[in-house]
């Protein structure tokens, strides 16, 4: 991809996120070419918890999970990033480990910002600190939301939330149903539901039995996202 359409596609990607959607086009371009980009397979970790903090990212394409791992080995998947969206930013502004675990969901590219590049651009814009303060809050009302249904809501009314929420975002009409473009193992399902995949499979198995959902090509098909939602919203 030639530079100018690879940087126009960046541009267009930064627009997308609450943070960056107010920036004039020449902040845009001054922060675009002060980054590197980073590849990432599915399944790759981009940072660990305790790793430094010395850069943010924003995701240009795929998805990237967010979370930690409880006591128990468990893991818990606290947001799903998709194209920008932005993630890391905590521990790039007061510059201390990493709070929270980074993997790839799918193939992905992200737009990595260090901290010494951020940071004075930051301070050099009036109106961005406040604008990263709502993307701050933003994100920690989203893990509120994530821990307090871990806490009130069973298993079936956490699975049938997602599915339905990833119907929504990434979901396209077929003739069986709603089809979940996004690739999705059972153990990316567990870890967004935090319960086991065994758990999550039993499920899935009742859901098809009752003609609930079905399968294609690993993408999951919502053939009653209605019955599915009444499961979480009664």
């Amino acid at each position: 991809m030639p530079p100018r359409n690879l940087a126009a596609m960046k541009r267009d990607t930064l627009l997308a996120s609450p943070f960056f959607q107010h920036m004039l086009p020449r902040e845009l371009d001054e922060l675009i070419a002060g980054s590197h980009e980073l590849r990432a397979s599915r399944g790759m970790v981009i940072f660990s918890k305790g790793d430094p903090g010395s850069s943010m990212m924003a995701v240009l394409a795929g998805h990237v999970r967010v979370g930690s791992v409880s006591q128990e080995g468990r893991e818990v998947t606290l947001n799903l990033m998709g194209p920008g969206e932005v993630f890391g930013e905590i521990a790039l502004l007061d510059g201390k480990p990493r709070s929270l675990d980074a993997v790839a969901a799918d193939d992905s590219t992200l737009m990595v910002i260090e901290r010494t590049i951020f940071l004075p651009f930051l301070m050099r814009h009036e109106g961005l600190v406040e604008r990263l303060l709502v993307v701050l809050c933003e994100r920690l009302r989203q893990t509120s939301i994530a821990l307090e249904e871990i806490a009130l809501f069973g298993l079936e009314a956490r699975l049938a939330r997602l599915l339905v929420k990833l119907g929504e975002d990434y979901g396209r009409a077929t003739e069986d149903g709603i089809k979940i473009t996004l690739k999705l193992s059972q153990r990316d399902l567990s870890t967004q539901v935090a319960t086991s995949r065994e758990s999550v499979n039993k499920q899935l198995q009742i859901w098809r039995k009752a003609g609930l959902i079905t399968t294609e090509a690993g993408h999951l098909i919502l053939r009653n996202p209605t019955a599915l939602r009444a499961m979480f919203d009664a």
